[in-house]
């Protein structure tokens, strides 16, 4: 005889292989299916919150991030500020010295004129005396006799004061 055996089949084994599945599902039920599911439960929690607490944290760094670009801008602008105003005040003090320095060279200048008029002067003297010298040598030539010295500084005044005022042109 032959023996052909179906695809599925039904026999005893089968039988008791579906009640102690039975038995077994019952008992997890009864003592190991809340268990797992509050595992499972708890687990989806606990994901879940690291989710949330990942998301926040990068939405407090994305603030700080934002915090920090708009302190580096306002460093940026202060810095800019802060070399504008160095700059106005080089520029001020660069006017300050060079107005100095024209007040001396104006000092300066005032200065030297006052020396060159005097010098000038110093100079008129001595000419005058060096021309009175020799004018009075070239009289006591001319005439043969000695003036007095009590009238020689008047007689020597005037005669640089008519050369002075053009009385006396060739």
């Amino acid at each position: 005889m032959e023996m052909t055996q179906g695809l599925i089949e039904f026999n005893w084994t089968s039988l008791m292989i579906v009640i102690n599945l039975l038995i077994l599902y019952i008992i997890l039920k009864k003592f190991f299916w809340e268990k797992i599911r509050k595992f499972m439960t708890d687990r989806q929690d606990a994901i879940q919150d690291a989710f949330d607490s990942a998301e926040a944290m990068n939405k407090r760094a994305d603030e700080k991030m934002r915090n920090y670009s708009a302190r580096i801008a306002n460093v940026e602008e202060e810095g800019r500020e802060i070399i504008r105003q160095a700059k106005q005040q080089a520029d001020a003090q660069a006017q300050e010295i060079l107005a100095d320095a024209r007040n001396q060279a104006s000092e300066i200048i005032t200065k030297a004129e006052k020396t060159i008029e005097l010098e000038k002067a110093k100079a008129m003297e001595e000419m005058r005396q060096e021309i009175g010298t020799l004018a009075l040598l070239a009289a006591e030539r001319i005439v043969g006799r000695e003036i007095e010295d009590i009238g020689q500084d008047a007689i020597i005044d005037d005669v640089i004061n008519q050369a002075r005022s053009g009385g006396w042109q060739n």
